[in-house]
């Protein structure tokens, strides 16, 4: 029979940081488009260096693009008009194993006629346009995507536990059939500036008051999503799912689930956060 366990860590601003069913504060574990947040920091602060600038158009970066009208902003704010996902026939079980760099080289002769929308008039939110924000990232910098996140996100916010490449021993996994562990998808190409990254619960929470709360590193950047006083944001993949949030008064919360409904693990977040922010 299939283990149903729904493997749980939350941390808030309000309580200790808690475990159940097998999760731990110290293994990797996939964020998902969390890793979106890192991605659009890293725009942010490499703007801040004068290395590029939010309003570029993507063909300055990646000269194989046509000229669109699409810009770095409207990639990080999900504005470029780019549907949510890479064109063509996805697998079930691993959708982004075969989405390598040359696959993303290909789509760029074509990017402006895969938009299904003019750029900048409305949100679609888009994994496609994220991989593009990356490349063109990397093509700035200079460097591969996770040397850029930790020269421009992460070691000034002296983090450690966030990366594209954990320690295969250190590794957390959805329990599957006889408590085995599931395989995860595949998130270490062309798709990784997009939901590619593995963090510890504790390095995931560290980052959310880092940016949202104590606010290090300026304005939270355009990829975070809002919603009044709510900066937030999710992640999920296939048997790992996340939810992060900080209102403005400074209440936060951070939860990852493994083998739960991402909606699940979006509303229990934010009954978290309305309960932390409720007066006793």
């Amino acid at each position: 029979m299939e283990d149903m366990r729904i493997p749980t860590c939350v941390f808030s601003s309000t309580a200790e940081p808690a475990v159940r069913d097998g999760h731990a504060l110290d293994r990797f574990v996939q964020i998902g488009s969390l890793t979106k947040v890192v991605t659009g920091t890293a725009l942010v602060q490499m703007a801040a260096a004068g290395v590029l600038a939010l309003d570029d158009p993507v063909e300055r970066w990646l000269p194989a693009v046509p000229r669109s009208g699409i810009t770095l902003r409207h990639l990080a704010r999900h504005t470029s008009g780019l549907p949510r996902l890479p064109p063509g026939r996805l697998s079930r079980r691993d959708p982004y194993a075969a989405f390598d760099r040359p696959a993303l080289d290909r789509l760029l002769p074509r990017l402006a006629a895969l938009a299904v929308r003019p750029p900048g008039r409305e949100e679609e939110y888009s994994n496609l346009g994220y991989a593009v924000l990356g490349a063109a990232l990397a093509a700035a910098s200079g460097t591969a995507y996770e040397d850029l996140v930790t020269e421009y996100v992460l070691r000034p916010l002296d983090l450690t536990e966030i990366t594209a490449t954990p320690d295969p021993n250190r590794r957390l996994l959805a329990p599957g059939r006889a408590g085995r562990p599931r395989r995860p998808w595949t998130m270490s190409g062309a798709i990784l500036p997009a939901g590619g990254l593995w963090a510890t619960p504790r390095a995931a929470a560290d980052l959310v008051v880092r940016l949202l709360v104590e606010r290090r590193l300026g304005d939270p950047a355009p990829s975070w999503q809002t919603a009044g006083p709510l900066h937030w944001h999710n992640g999920a993949v296939r048997h790992a799912s996340v939810f992060t949030g900080a209102t403005d008064d400074g209440h936060w919360v951070m939860i990852h689930q493994l083998n739960a409904p991402p909606d699940h693990t979006d509303r229990t977040g934010i009954a978290l956060l309305k309960e932390a922010r409720t007066p006793s």
